[in-house]
């Protein structure tokens, strides 16, 4: 296995480079005005097409955390991690019918004045706030780090902060023109990542058919990989029992069978898609009919992902197992063995891919970062009578200070991602606020009674059961009852399964907001007003949605 780039992958990156710079500009330079607006700056409002939503969806979401994260663990767990791609494409569905249309019709242009305007400018300010806190030194940090380390690691390892600050390079550059210019590269984005993670996944799945002695036959590869690893391709977890090893507790606790389609993983996926500026931005600028079906393509790409970034980690799986990987000390590093056997040129189209899905994910943040400090803080409190250009150069200036504040938290890693491992990362702080965020959202959307104080209480209960039942719950309550079961974690203590946590946590939250809303006005005078119109579907786009489910269902069936 090697990390050394031969002059075709260096030629093959150059070249993606180059063409992703140069269309940016084009596309730039074809939208530059004298005066600069706001909401095209931020929004792209109405020039993105569906395709280029769809895609830009997919290039912000796929980053280093999926291909380095899941990639580890279908190493360690398998097909059943397939989970968090297959049930975001149906949750994509419940977006684009449910949940756009009351954006678009009340014009939010962010996830803070949607708060704003259905309870109160205190639950708008106090959000805005921690999003922005929790997008630059979670999410944006994170991203770089973990995307600079992976990177770093194909080059030999030596080359970490040169890697870092190309990246965050790259990414401003991309983010300083707007987000038409950030849509339109997406999809430039996007289609590397597929090729190149294609590329990848087909030379996993010829070096199993290899080592089986079946030819370079990436079929015959998959159908070994079934046959000498029969565990990793159930979807459905059994629940653990008094004769389960330690390491299968382990997966559980990850992926706790059906039971975490019964909350954790819908409020995962509706709050990650449906309450998340960086991802709902892309489609806010645009008519309903084009925001719906670039949400829905998106939807479908969801459902290859894992292919992408699943898939090598299997194959890693089964090319250890049986000696061929012998260096690989943990399953985070599977991806990158696997690339280690790429051949020159292919090698560079796999770093080209890797690199476009973390600057994609870099670029989206920022631009995120940039429209909630600028929309939500500076417009609102800082400078009320700023012009269309001040606000321009105010998100631009933003972006290239939240990237400094990115490169200086990582550069000696003083956050602790290494040690936590990014996508644990950004679980563990993101996962804590999503049941009180959702709540707060779907209560806000749907039940006209929900009120300001309902939506405080709901974060501060949300936040504060999610710590509850993940640290104290299994020694304070026992280690069974009726609303759990704590595994072993063997490290001496009991854990909740976390996507358990977080369902218990949601109901829970759910009641108290709607006690707490009971005792307001049967309806609130800042409820939107809904009528059956705004969620009528056309035929195309109830095409797609089927053709959707029938997939999901499809491969469901196949995998249980």
């Amino acid at each position: 296995m090697k990390n050394v780039l031969s002059a075709n992958d260096i030629l093959v990156f150059v070249t993606y480079f180059i063409v992703v710079a140069g269309y940016g500009y084009w596309v730039y330079r074809k939208k530059k005005t004298a005066n600069p607006d706001a909401k095209d700056f931020f929004l792209a409002e109405g020039s993105l097409t569906w395709w280029a939503i769809g895609a830009s969806l997919i290039a912000s979401n796929i980053s280093a955390e999926q291909f380095i994260g899941m990639s580890g663990d279908g190493f360690f767990v398998g097909i059943a991690v397939a989970a968090y791609e297959w049930i975001a494409a149906i949750a994509l569905i419940i977006i684009a019918v449910w949940f756009i249309p009351i954006y678009l019709k009340n014009k939010i242009y962010t996830m803070p004045q949607f708060l704003k305007t259905r309870y109160n400018e205190t639950v708008a300010l106090i959000m805005a706030v921690f999003w922005l806190f929790l997008y630059v030194f979670v999410n944006l940090t994170s991203i770089l780090y973990l995307g600079a380390l992976a990177i770093n690691g194909l080059l030999g390892g030596e080359y970490l902060h040169i890697v870092m600050i190309a990246l965050s390079v790259f990414a401003i550059v991309i983010t300083l023109g707007g987000m038409k210019v950030i849509g339109y590269t997406d999809v430039i984005q996007v289609s590397v990542l597929i090729i190149g993670g294609l590329a990848t996944t087909y030379m996993a799945l010829t070096l199993v058919s290899e080592h089986f002695g079946l030819g370079r036959n990436a079929l015959a590869g998959f159908t070994a990989l079934m046959k000498d690893a029969p565990d990793h391709f159930h979807m459905i977890l059994d629940k653990p029992d008094a004769t389960s090893s330690q390491e299968y507790i382990n997966k559980y606790l990850v992926l706790p069978g059906v039971l975490m389609y019964a909350a954790g993983q819908w409020i995962v996926n509706l709050n990650y898609w449906g309450c998340n500026q960086y991802i709902t931005q892309r489609a806010l600028g645009a008519n309903l009919q084009t925001a719906r079906n670039g949400i829905l393509f998106a939807g479908l790409l969801k459902i290859m992902m894992p292919i992408i970034v699943m898939l090598p980690g299997i194959a890693a799986y089964v090319l250890h197992k049986n000696g061929q990987l012998p260096g690989l000390e943990n399953k985070d590093g599977a991806y990158a063995a696997i690339l280690g056997f790429l051949p020159s040129g292919l090698k560079g189209l796999s770093i080209a891919a890797l690199t476009a899905a973390i600057v994609a994910s870099l670029a989206g943040k920022a631009n995120s970062i940039s429209t909630i400090f600028t929309l939500d803080i500076y417009q609102k409190y800082m400078n009320k009578t700023a012009s269309q250009q001040q606000l321009v150069w105010t998100g631009r200036w933003v972006v290239i200070a939240a990237m400094l504040l990115a490169i200086g938290f990582t550069w000696n890693d003083l956050l602790g991602i290494g040690g936590a491992g990014g996508f644990t990362f950004i679980q563990k702080y993101t996962g804590y606020i999503s049941p009180g965020v959702f709540a707060m959202f779907l209560l806000g959307m749907f039940w006209k009674r929900t009120t300001g104080a309902a939506a405080v209480a709901g974060i501060i209960t949300g936040f504060s059961l999610c710590v509850f039942f993940n640290q104290f719950a299994p020694a304070v309550l026992g280690h069974e009852n009726f609303l759990y079961t704590a595994y072993p974690n063997g490290s001496g203590g009991y854990e909740i399964p976390f996507l358990i946590c977080m369902g218990l946590a949601f109901m829970f939250t759910m009641i108290v907001m709607v006690l707490i809303s009971m005792a307001g006005p049967r309806i609130n005078p800042r409820a939107f007003v809904l009528d059956k119109e705004m969620f009528r579907i056309s035929p195309a786009t109830t095409v797609l949605i089927v053709i959707t489910l029938l997939l999901i269902s499809a491969l469901y069936i196949r995998f249980w």
